[in-house]
């Protein structure tokens, strides 16, 4: 089963969603080095726009295939760091 980490807050039925294909742990204003301590060992990683997505993150995250953008856009996510490690 994927463990998933959400980083900002989310509707109820999107977490359900989420449940219904994982683990899922919620964890909201979390510092970019705290997010750095938790990623290794989830799946999927969900943001909206508060959270930045750094490639320190993504490069912490041993297990991360997916990283999730609830809304529109990825400019706070390192689109390009991402793509090198596959994601």
């Amino acid at each position: 089963m994927a463990k998933i980490l959400v980083a900002d807050p989310l509707a109820e039925d999107g977490l359900e969603r989420l449940r219904r294909a994982g683990e899922v742990t919620v964890v909201s204003k979390l510092e970019e080095s705290e997010l750095i301590r938790r990623i290794p060992d989830f799946d999927a990683l969900v943001v909206r726009s508060e959270t930045r997505v750094t490639a320190p993150i993504i490069e912490a995250g041993r297990k991360l295939r997916v990283v999730g953008r609830a809304g529109v856009g990825v400019d706070n996510i390192d689109v390009q760091a991402a793509t090198r490690k596959g994601i």
